[in-house]
């Protein structure tokens, strides 16, 4: 998986009026080459973060994991983590 349109989509998200880009965000893949490799996966969302920095110095933020994979999320490196279910208990689905 390559970085491949990371930067435009970033220059993209840096222009438009009212928004601010803050940094990248990803959940584990359940398919894939990285499915079932959380801390394969969130390591390479830190490639495309480096990437993107080097143009995009203050984004700076990495949302990566969930309750049930934070622990390689973190020592991935990231800066925010999602944990919903680990607080708030499994909730029903929707629909």
């Amino acid at each position: 998986v390559g970085a491949g349109g990371i930067e435009e989509l970033a220059a993209s998200v840096a222009g438009a009026p009212g928004l601010r880009l803050d940094g990248l965000m990803t959940v584990a893949p359940l398919t894939g080459p990285y499915a079932g490799r959380q801390r394969a996966a969130f390591e390479r969302l830190m490639e495309f973060s480096t990437l993107m920095r080097a143009t995009h110095p203050a984004a700076n933020m990495v949302s990566a994991g969930m309750s049930a994979d934070l622990e390689q999320a973190v020592a991935a490196g990231a800066t925010h983590v999602r944990v919903g279910t680990a607080v708030l208990g499994v909730r029903p689905g929707l629909g």
